[in-house]
């Protein structure tokens, strides 16, 4: 059996969340989330406390297609540290975290605008 590391290459509206997972182009994926320009890979994150500059590293690769990244942190708003806040600000990208239910909902409306958007979201049950 060979496994992949998950990546959907294209932007896709997300047609649901929850139960640990999401659901976007006619599939679905267990986990966590990462939909930048280039497309929507698999997030190895279950939690805001695991948030690092290593694991934001595929978007500030595109910075210079993204102006917005919404960042999901689970059920609850979880605040960025400042470290990271000042390193979106450094790359000219503004972060805005919120419930991964807001930042599903954000994004599809402002993907559907055809915005430059990314979005970091954290899988909820």
């Amino acid at each position: 059996m060979e496994i992949r590391n998950a990546h959907f290459p294209g932007r896709a509206p997300l047609d649901a969340y929850g139960n640990g997972g999401f659901r976007f182009a006619n599939m679905s994926h267990r986990g966590s989330l990462l939909c930048i320009p280039s497309g929507i890979y698999g997030w190895n994150l279950n939690d805001p406390s695991e948030f690092s500059q290593e694991a934001f590293q595929r978007v500030l690769d595109e910075q210079d297609s993204v102006e917005v990244l919404l960042v999901g942190t689970g059920l609850d708003l979880r605040p960025l540290p400042e470290h990271l806040k000042e390193m979106f600000r450094e790359a000219n990208i503004l972060a805005d975290p919120m419930s991964t239910g807001a930042a599903v909902r954000t994004y599809n409306v402002l993907l559907s605008e055809n915005r430059a958007v990314a979005a970091a979201l954290l899988a909820v049950d």
